[in-house]
């Protein structure tokens, strides 16, 4: 791998996960292609012949709709989730009812994201 790409490897490394979100956004833009997996056909059996096929979620974002009462559990699990938060990033965001905490996300990462703060007592929602 030349040094160029390395270097750029290193620089995606140091990005938050909202602005790795944007980056990808930006880069499907500019290049006219998609970052999310491509779904595989599935065929239907003849007796669903008439319904519409539904297409699986593949990229989710993390909402948290309150953060519950436990604040510094709340504010670890966020700096768990993405160690780029500073502490008052985490806390603002704890206290902002609709603060998006993950952006353009795999169903895994996501889910790994609402276990934690859940876990920590806030609420949260995947969309």
């Amino acid at each position: 791998m030349s040094d160029k790409l390395q270097k750029l490897i290193g620089e995606i490394e140091n990005l938050s996960v909202i602005e790795l979100a944007d980056l990808v956004k930006a880069l499907e833009e500019k290049f006219g292609v998609t970052a999310a997996a491509p779904v595989a056909a599935t065929v239907a059996a003849p007796a669903a012949a008439d319904a519409a096929p539904v297409e699986e979620q593949t990229s989710f974002t993390v909402v948290i709709k309150d953060g519950g009462t436990n604040k510094i559990a709340v504010i670890k699990a966020l700096r768990e989730i993405n160690p780029n938060f500073g502490l008052k990033e985490a806390k603002d965001l704890s206290e902002k009812p609709g603060a998006v905490i993950a952006e353009n996300v795999n169903k895994t990462t996501a889910e790994e994201a609402k276990t934690k703060l859940t876990t920590a007592g806030a609420t949260v929602e995947l969309k």
